[in-house]
């Protein structure tokens, strides 16, 4: 049975890790793997998480399988975090969801249900886009084709390339959009860019499918919701792909949302039915761990503060980081200007560097990040920066 399986190579991101494991330099830097790293180098727990779970090893009487569609509370608070309490679709019924395993689980299941719809279905990513995208909505089954959207020349977005592009797409074509906090960029689309988006998706009659992984990180949690709020206002029908990894620390757990946007409550009913009977045949049932965390948190008014301080604590690290390589870079003399990595937001950047550049950089000064030359900005703290930056303007 397994004897004509072709070998695959290892996946680029896993295989950082791996190498850089190996790598015996004590003074090699990882900014690869895409998770928020403290001063020290660690991914700690949060300390609402913490306080949760201690509510919930006191509260929990059972394990016995949660409903098909996850914890009803970590739901509805998902919906009302990324949409708003008073946004119209909630006020209205429309919205179908249920929890996931993770951003990747929710990615998943929304591309088999577009498969369901209609087989012929055509994803549009943007060039790049985060590299999982690709096996976990092509894997469904589904056709993919990219749209421009950073320039890696001038390190911005090809906002009019990428506008060209969306008007002559197919009426029923799905758009992926980035929340916030673009993957692997950091290059967000501005309030007017968004608002020329959802214009555009009226017109043409695009699907919009927004992936939100990292709603907080950016600008603030509500200021990051922005273009997805605007989008749920705007068009008859749109998905929704979030993860609660990043900004609530809970990567281990798989905690993600499958939400769907429709026309009418009636339509909700049935698209509800049919995105539980997906998961069904995947994992029947989701895990419940993270997501009663999570639950616990947004229903908690103390926890909640407690979170949102924390998270807004992370965002600010990361700014100030982003401030401290670009300083450093020109103290070091860089040949380069890297202004615009304080123009990026969330965790990644890219450097725009070439793949040859990046891994002269892993060869001599054992700095690991992937070819593309993106960046986990929380790798970096006061203790490496000054010889990252040293390395960077050593090859340039």
């Amino acid at each position: 049975m397994f004897e004509h399986l072709p070998a695959l190579a290892p996946d680029p991101i896993l295989g950082l890790s791996t190498a850089f494991k190996k790598d015996t330099n004590p003074a090699k830097i990882d900014l690869g793997v895409g998770v928020y790293k403290d001063e020290q180098g660690n991914t700690p727990i949060l300390n609402a998480v913490v306080e949760a779970q201690k509510h919930l090893m006191e509260t929990e009487t059972s394990k016995v399988y949660i409903t098909p569609q996850g914890v009803q509370g970590y739901i509805d608070g998902m919906l009302e975090l990324i949409l708003g309490k008073a946004n119209p679709v909630l006020l209205a019924n429309r919205v179908a969801a249920v929890q996931a395993p993770g951003g990747c689980g929710a990615l998943r299941i929304l591309a088999e249900l577009l498969k369901r719809c209609n087989a012929d279905t055509k994803v549009w990513v943007s060039d790049p886009t985060w590299a999982n995208h690709i096996p976990l909505i092509g894997s469904a089954g589904l056709e993919l084709a990219t749209y421009p959207y950073f320039d890696k020349e001038t390190a911005s977005i090809k906002f009019d390339e990428m506008m060209t592009c969306l008007s002559q797409v197919k009426k029923g074509d799905v758009v992926l959009l980035h929340g916030c906090c673009h993957n692997p960029t950091g290059a967000d689309l501005t309030k007017e860019q968004w608002q020329a988006v959802a214009k555009l998706a009226n017109e043409v009659g695009f699907l919009p499918f927004i992936d939100v992984a990292y709603q907080g990180f950016g600008d603030g949690l509500d200021e990051d919701a922005y273009g997805i709020r605007l989008m749920a206002e705007s068009v008859p029908e749109m998905i929704i792909a979030a993860s609660c990894s990043k900004n609530f620390g809970l990567y281990r757990e798989r905690v993600g949302l499958a939400a769907l946007i429709t026309q009418n409550s009636a339509n909700r009913d049935i698209v509800q039915s049919q995105i539980q009977y997906v998961a069904r045949g995947i994992y029947s049932m989701p895990p419940s761990y993270g997501g009663a965390l999570v639950d616990i948190i947004l229903a908690n008014e103390n926890l909640n503060t407690m979170w949102q301080n924390e998270v807004t604590e992370m965002r600010e690290r990361m700014i100030q980081l982003r401030k401290l390589l670009v300083d450093n870079l020109k103290l070091q003399g860089a040949s380069k200007d890297f202004g615009f990595i304080n123009q990026q937001k969330g965790m990644f950047s890219y450097l725009c560097i070439a793949p040859e550049q990046v891994m002269k950089l892993r060869d001599e000064s054992s700095v690991y990040f992937v070819d593309s030359s993106r960046v986990n900005i929380a790798g970096i703290n006061t203790k490496n920066v000054e010889v990252l930056a040293a390395a960077i303007a050593g090859v340039l």
